[in-house]
């Protein structure tokens, strides 16, 4: 099958037929100057070493090396192109849990999309490895077979949602299955299956399917996606998901059953929530992990042809050099012939450098149309041409920029700030890097990682101090940090004052039982000492009052002084 990649040149053939219809006009124009010379019979026994027949040859013959110099333009393209290379690196299956509990919003933006970007940034680290990707709810299937070809790896994942399996459930048990059968026969190398769910197990034997892995050296590793509190799933209308009943469908993280089949699996359970925490332990562990040297087979539907067409233009170029307008020119114009000659190859050599830049700019192709799915609101679709352009030339920074501007506007948030990271990094334009860092500042600050956010602003302005809203943005996320600062604060100082009132309660308490422990203790004889002073006491005063009152004017004398 032969096809062109980029068609869109094929249009500058028309430039064939328009050089064609000049040269026939100045052609005209040279009959009708010699006519005014004289008889042309005449004029060419005057001239007898001009050649009618060698110009038309010459001009033809450049006209067909442009031709072909706009069909490398096109790049032709034919065939099936197989290349092998040896890679160093271990093989993972990714299990994938599209159930409708994973529509559950728990998780921002939902369990499933959370899934996704965790999917896309694993993809993104690995170099030398292989890959593979199984979907499954209440049945499984392979998705995608184990492969190095990350770009089909993230084009196929951007279809998996919910609708693929009819079939509702969560069979853990099948996925791993189908999994342990989905590796390569390599000896020597670490394998490990990576179970993304919320745990809803609804079949059962998952233990046993992770026992039986673990006998054949693989790790299963389980990322718990959701919150153990439970949430409602939403049913795509704005609305839940109800049972026959009517009551609002509840679906909850069961974390204590990943923990079991992660621990028969001999791996690691992971909880996933809203930080990038559960990402930093996948690769951390997945790192650990024996890499061995692996035979990876990379297909590309079509190979380039466009040497085939290069060669046939310099030949032709050659022949067109060696070709003279004069029928005589050993003698007279052997020099002028040298400087023609090499001209003519130097310009053929310039125009191949020019056709094979061409080539390397291959990656502005998908960044074009991918700007123009991007404007249409196509993001997914934008996003696979911007990784098309990625993968052509990995060090694009247009490329990768536009790719986190794709990813933002379908809340891949992770995914997005390592992309704008990296265009940060690689780009030499300032106003670019600023706009990158203050993307990535952005969606820190929406997701409430204000000290994140504070530094990506911060690098933002160290390129564009003249931007007001990043200024803005950095002044919002420094107060709110300051905020939040001052809430931990006070809620330290009111645990400080319930622990000093516990504390001087406690001291109450043991005073009072200190003071109540004397009576408890208190003789007999002593009780009486103190009852018989108590009574004299009482005499004493008694006698007293006895006497002021006999002696009135004395005490009201007393009163009024």
């Amino acid at each position: 099958m032969f096809r062109f990649e980029n068609p869109i040149y094929l249009w500058l053939l028309l430039l064939i037929p328009v050089l064609a219809l000049v040269r026939f006009w100045g052609w005209r124009q040279r009959i009708k100057k010699l006519r005014k010379f004289g008889d042309l019979e005449l004029l060419k026994e005057l001239m007898p070493d001009v050649s009618r027949v060698r110009p038309s040859l010459k001009f033809w013959l450049l006209q067909a090396a442009l031709a072909l110099l706009i069909v490398i333009l096109a790049r032709p393209q034919m065939g099936t192109k197989i290349s092998r290379e040896k890679r160093n690196g271990i093989e993972t299956v990714i299990c994938l849990d599209i159930s409708n509990s994973m529509l559950a919003e728990d998780v921002v933006p939902s369990r499933l999309q959370k899934s996704k970007m965790l999917v896309e940034n694993l993809v993104d680290h690995f170099t030398n490895d292989k890959i593979g990707l199984i979907v499954f709810a209440g049945d499984a299937f392979v998705q995608l077979p184990i492969t190095s070809d990350y770009v089909s790896a993230k084009m196929f994942l951007q279809n998996i949602e919910p609708s693929l399996i009819d079939m509702q459930g969560t069979d853990i048990a099948r996925a791993l299955t189908l999994a342990t059968n989905s590796f390569t026969q390599q000896e020597k190398i670490g394998r490990a299956v990576i179970v993304i769910t919320d745990g809803e197990d609804h079949e059962g034997g998952a233990l046993e399917a992770a026992q039986a892995a673990k006998k054949r050296g693989i790790n299963v590793f389980v990322l718990g996606v959701g919150d153990t509190k439970g949430s409602p799933i939403p049913d795509g209308q704005g609305g839940y998901m109800r049972d026959d009943g009517g009551e609002v469908v509840m679906t909850a993280l069961n974390e204590e059953m990943c923990q079991q089949v992660a621990q028969a699996g001999s791996g690691k359970y992971i909880h996933v929530d809203n930080t990038s925490d559960a990402q930093e332990s996948l690769n951390d562990a997945l790192v650990k992990l024996q890499k061995g040297e692996t035979d990876s087979v990379i297909y590309s539907e079509y190979d380039e042809q466009f040497q085939a067409f290069g060669i046939l233009v310099l030949l032709l170029l050659i022949i067109e050099a060696c070709i003279l307008e004069s029928k005589n020119p050993m003698t007279r114009k052997w020099s002028l012939f040298k400087v023609r000659r090499g001209a003519k190859i130097a310009v053929s050599l310039l125009l191949l450098f020019v056709a094979q830049g061409a080539f390397a700019q291959a990656d502005r192709q998908h960044i074009r149309q991918g700007n123009k799915l991007y404007r249409q609101g196509l993001y997914d679709k934008a996003e696979v041409e911007y990784q098309k352009a990625q993968a052509a030339n990995q060090r694009n920074p247009q490329a990768l920029y536009n790719l986190g501007c794709a990813l933002m506007m379908q809340q891949k948030d992770s995914a997005a700030i390592v992309q704008f990271e990296n265009a940060g990094k690689l780009t030499t334009s300032p106003l670019r890097k600023a706009q990158a860092y203050h993307n990535m500042g952005w969606i820190c600050q929406k997701h409430q990682m204000y000290g994140e956010a504070i530094e990506a602003y911060k690098e933002s302005l160290r390129n564009n101090p003249a931007d007001n809203e990043t200024r803005y943005n950095l002044a919002l996320c420094m107060r709110q940090q300051k905020q939040n600062q001052q809430q931990n604060q006070g809620g330290d100082n009111k645990k400080q004052e319930q622990k000093e009132e516990q504390e001087k309660n406690e001291q109450q308490q043991q005073q009072n039982q200190q003071k109540q422990q004397p009576k408890e203790q208190m003789s007999k004889e002593n009780a009486e000492q103190l009852l018989n002073a108590a009574m004299q006491e009482e005499k004493a005063t008694q006698q007293r009052m006895k006497k002021s009152m006999q002696h009135p004017n004395r005490r009201r004398l007393q009163k009024n002084w």
